[in-house]
C-alpha cells in the first residue's frame, strides 16, 4: 500500500519511523512527495550486511560466478550467453552457477559451465572466496543487492548493472549502463586479459568493504534507541 501518493502519505503519517534497505527505494518512496522536517526525520536508510570474508587470493581460482534465480529478471540469460562465449574464448577459466527457477527454465550447455542449484549460505559464500569474478547483471531494479554485497565481501572482482541498489552494495564493481550480452563479455574478458586491473579491483572490494553485520548493528542499536525515546 505505497503506490500512490495517497499511501505513502497516509504511511508516514501512521508511522514513527520508517526504514529502507538503499538510497534507491528511499527515493523511489518519496518521488513526488514533499517532505516537511518531520516527514524527513521519519525516513531511515539501514543497508543489509555480512561478514567480511578472510581471503587468500593466491588461492582464488579461474571460476566466474552466478548466483540468483535462473531467469530473466536477474539477467541469467544474458549471462550464459556472454559466459559461454567466454569460456570458449578462455579454456583455463570455468563458469559457476547457483540457484534455480521453476517457473523460467534457461539452459546453457558447456563442459565448463556448472550449475549447482540451491546451495545454502555457508556453501555459497565458499564458492564466493574461491571466485575471481562474479557477475550480478539483472534486468529489474534491485532494490539492494545481497549477491553483489556477498560477492564484494568476499574480494571478487564485480561486475554489475548500473540500476536500483547494485551501485550501493557493491561501489568498487564494474557497472553496465547498457545490458546486454556484449557488454557483459567485454567486462569479463577485459578481467581476465588485464590480471592487474583484476586483482586491484578484488582487493579493493575486500578492502572497502564496510558493510559489516557489527557496523549495522551498532546503527539498528541507534535506530531503536531513537525510536525508544519518541
Amino acid at each position: 500500500s505505497s503506490k500512490s501518493l495517497k499511501d505513502r502519505i497516509n504511511l508516514l503519517n501512521k508511522t514513527k519511523k520508517i526504514i529502507f534497505n538503499s538510497k534507491w527505494t528511499k527515493k523511489k518512496f518519496i518521488k513526488g512527495l514533499i517532505l516537511n522536517k518531520k516527514f524527513k526525520e521519519k525516513l531511515n536508510i539501514i543497508y543489509q550486511s555480512t561478514n567480511s570474508k578472510k581471503v587468500n587470493f593466491s588461492k582464488k581460482q579461474n571460476l566466474i560466478i552466478f548466483v540468483g534465480r535462473l531467469n530473466s529478471s536477474k539477467g541469467y540469460d544474458i549471462f550464459g550467453n556472454a559466459v559461454t562465449k567466454i569460456l570458449d574464448k578462455y579454456p583455463d577459466w570455468k563458469a559457476i552457477v547457483i540457484g534455480d527457477e521453476p517457473r523460467e527454465k534457461i539452459n546453457f550447455n558447456h563442459k565448463r559451465l556448472h550449475v549447482l542449484g540451491f546451495l545454502n549460505h555457508e556453501k555459497v559464500c565458499n564458492w564466493f572466496i574461491k571466485s575471481k569474478i562474479a557477475v550480478v547483471c539483472s534486468r529489474w531494479h534491485e532494490p539492494f543487492g545481497r549477491t553483489a554485497l556477498e560477492a564484494s565481501s568476499s574480494g571478487c572482482a564485480v561486475i554489475i548493472t548500473n540500476r536500483g541498489g547494485l551501485p550501493e552494495a557493491s561501489p568498487n564493481a564494474i557497472k553496465l549502463n547498457n545490458l546486454n550480452v556484449n557488454a557483459v563479455k567485454i567486462a569479463m574478458n577485459k578481467l581476465i586479459k588485464n590480471k592487474i586491473f583484476r586483482i586491484k579491483l578484488q582487493k579493493k572490494s575486500l578492502k572497502n568493504f564496510y558493510l559489516t553485520n557489527n557496523f549495522i548493528s551498532k546503527k539498528i542499536d541507534k535506530y531503536r534507541n531513537e525510536l525508544i525515546k519518541i
